[in-house]
């Protein structure tokens, strides 16, 4: 009997009356999940389960994974291509041939007028590998311009900078391996149970095993924060001050290993002279820990046998994001936890494919982690595409974040947008909204019609989902799994590849290159591309049935090869010129905006387990929808009472860039100086953040930012959440 009832409910399990399963990796986050959807025999997808012999998750599943089959079902896609003229007209919907023709037509008319880089495309971290190749193709082979990124700028920027200035190439060098056999884990600004409950999973299967210390860095008092052994509560934007002082103290008592800086780093007599600035007492008054516990975590750290860091947004969403990465870097180089089990420097990645928009999209450069500005990467392209090498430009042009200033200044005449929503996800809301208007022309590749981004488009293309399509995703430690096809998109929605390949044919160069028509043909080219004795990003060992047989595959995996490799640089080898690690001597210089008499609070954010990036999907499930419908905002329960405000009560948030309404939440998760709210919800945050970038990456400091406190007339509050949850 459960609190007095004599007839207990029992529990059933509904037959969904699955026919059969097929295989996928799921589409949400970077863990890499390989997952099973479930089929009725009217060929519905009714059903998502684990699949229990895939060594990323084994089975499990969080509770967005769940639920992923809904995707195909949800309200809101985009079933045809639509067109108008200008952006305050009706769209009008339009053939598929229609619909290109106007595209490749605006894209000429202005690139003739205005030159190549006067049209920009903004990509994703969404698509299958072999789209985000095509798209490369297409953007650098074809179109020609130099303005070309994708929304990871957003959110891995600043770890591919900090990779390639510590180890001379992008990749994360560990694996989910590592925390089975650590001795020691340093979390930066990751809130693992919410952001990847997955890995978190693992980790906690990896403690249960072996008891080992788990450090957390961040300045909210997250539920990883709350497991942890210790909780380092740090300033915002303050990382690589304590990353100096840990450094310092490691030097200072000859914890570091001398073998391993000798053998394989550059730089350290300057990282030592760097980091000797940095001593507990004067980092403390910076960063706000404790001067004993930045020595105790120092040499917590130095002296296990084995030890590795992970981060997420904490370190990337900031001005110092990629001084961040770098060291965390330094501190696993100086202590040799760099390619051995348990010791690495391991960002954990947002997207479910950042990773294969960061090896083969050619954003940063050439596909296949090739650099625009090495002679030897632009022949090797241009002589496999069959392209004039003095059509690639001969470096990188303008990142995310600087095109839409570009769009301002009336450089940039005509926007291409796949699969992203720049309107909820970039910062300074209100400024990106006036950028669009100033557009000639915009074109919105995307799923979902109903894409707040969509309203500013002259030209709307519907894109096929998760499961739609056919292809490949790399997750977080390198490891390329396989989504199936399971389900028709709807109406005449079309895979991304099939858009970028029917668009290339609309140009003069693009017929005279050759785009393969199925996915698998298109992973057979990028096969050819990736090989190289010195590369690591070879794959050319891998085919999609024999990723599906392994449940995925970590690169690299050359031909001749039976099984991927887990690490990077064990071989103590970088891809340096003289074959060594950088050890980066760097100063902290404050440049964050810091809160003040007018605006006393920090502004922070993050995500919900239930929500992934801007709810285009997420929002449209009802079980996950439901747990998480509406914005809201942390606040200190003592600051909430010196300030007049009551749990539930709306407020206006101001900072010097907008204002936002949002239901107050008390909670002694944050700090009296500190508010935090979800990053997943239109109109809300992103009209508060700040704009300001880390100088190597172009990645905006989300994190750090001030506001103030407002009241607002509660009816009104309420009136403008309804409207809000209509979405």
């Amino acid at each position: 009997m459960i609190f007095g009832r004599k007839n207990r409910k029992p529990i059933t399990i509904a037959d969904k009356k699955v026919v059969d399963w097929k295989y996928a990796v799921c589409g949400y986050c970077s863990t890499g999940c390989s997952i099973e959807v479930g089929l009725n025999a009217e060929g519905k997808p009714v059903a998502s389960r684990g699949k229990g012999n895939a060594p990323v998750n084994q089975g499990k599943l969080c509770i967005k994974g769940i639920f992923e089959h809904e995707l195909s079902g949800t309200a809101g896609r985009g079933t045809e291509p639509l067109i108008r003229n200008k952006i305050y007209d009706s769209f009008q919907p339009t053939s598929w041939d229609a619909a290109l023709d106007k595209t490749a037509e605006e894209f000429m008319r202005i690139q003739e007028k205005y030159g190549r880089d006067s049209v920009a495309v903004v990509s994703t971290g969404q698509l299958l590998t072999e789209e985000f190749y095509t798209l490369g193709k297409l953007v650098r082979g074809v179109l020609g311009t130099n303005n070309y990124d994708g929304n990871t700028t957003l959110c891995m920027a600043s770890a591919v900078s900090g990779y390639k200035r510590s180890f001379g190439a992008d990749g994360p060098p560990g694996c989910y391996d590592d925390f089975e056999n650590t001795h020691c884990l340093m979390a930066f600004g990751s809130n693992l149970p919410e952001q990847h409950p997955i890995i978190y999973w693992r980790l906690k299967e990896a403690l249960e095993k072996r008891k080992f210390p788990l450090i957390v860095i961040d300045p909210r008092v997250t539920m990883f924060a709350q497991f942890a052994d210790i909780h380092l509560p740090i300033t915002p934007g303050t990382d690589l001050v304590l990353l100096n002082a840990l450094a310092h103290v490691i030097l200072a008592e000859g914890l570091q290993d001398e073998a391993y800086i000798e053998a394989h780093c550059n730089g350290f007599d300057e990282l030592k002279a760097t980091v000797a600035k940095y001593d507990p007492v004067t980092a403390s008054r910076i960063c706000g820990i404790d001067a004993d516990m930045i020595k105790n975590v120092a040499r917590i750290y130095a002296k296990a046998p084995s030890a590795m860091s992970i981060w997420t947004m904490g370190i990337n969403q900031s001005t110092h994001g990629t001084d961040g990465v770098c060291g965390i870097n330094n501190l696993n180089l100086i202590t040799g936890n760099i390619g051995i089990p348990g010791g690495t420097s391991l960002s954990i990645t947002g997207q479910c494919n950042a990773m294969g928009t960061r090896e083969w999209s050619s954003c940063s450069g050439l596909p296949g982690y090739r650099m625009l500005e090495k002679q030897e990467h632009r022949d090797e392209v241009a002589k496999f595409w069959g392209v004039d090498e003095s059509f690639f430009p001969a470096k990188r042009g303008l990142q995310q974040t600087d095109i839409f200033p570009a769009i301002e200044s009336g450089e940039i005449k005509a926007l291409w947008i796949v699969a992203t929503n720049p309107l909820t996800s970039m910062p300074n809301q209100p400024r990106i909204k006036k950028a669009l208007e100033k557009l000639e022309f915009m074109v919105v590749q995307d799923g979902y019609k109903d894409c707040e981004t969509v309203n500013f488009a002259h030209v709307y293309l519907p894109g096929a989902l998760w499961g739609e399509k056919e292809g490949v995703q790399t997750n977080t430690e390198r490891r390329v799994n396989l989504v199936r096809k399971f389900v028709e998109p709807p109406g005449q929605a079309k895979p991304d590849h099939w858009v970028f390949s029917e668009l290339a044919k609309r140009f003069e160069r693009g017929r005279a290159m050759t785009f393969p028509e199925t996915t698998s043909d298109i992973f057979d080219e990028m096969k050819l591309l990736s090989k190289g004795a010195k590369r690591n990003l070879d794959i050319s060992g891998m085919s999609h049935d024999l990723i599906e047989a392994q449940r995925g595959i970590q690169w690299p995996m050359r031909e001749g090869e039976t099984t991927g490799n887990p690490r990077l640089y064990s071989d103590g080898v970088y891809p340096t010129p003289n074959g060594k690690a950088n050890l980066l001597a760097m100063d902290y210089i404050e440049d964050n905006e810091v809160p003040d008499e007018s605006y006393p609070f920090w502004l922070n954010s993050g995500r919900v387990v239930e929500h992934f990036h801007t709810r285009t999907k997420t929002g449209k499930i009802g079980n996950l929808n439901k747990f998480s419908p509406t914005a809201y905002m942390e606040m200190n329960p003592d600051s909430a009472r010196e300030q007049g405000v009551k749990h539930q009560s709306y407020v206006r948030l101001v900072s010097k860039r907008g204002d936002a309404v949002v239901m107050v939440q008390l909670t002694q998760r944050v700090p009296h100086n500190m508010v935090f709210i979800p990053m997943h919800y239109h109109d809300c945050v992103n009209r508060l953040s700040l704009g300001l970038l880390d100088p190597y990456s172009r990645q905006p400091a989300f994190k750090q930012c001030a506001v103030r406190i407002e009241q607002i007339d509660q009816k009104e509050a309420g009136r403008l959440n309804v409207e809000r949850r209509a979405y």
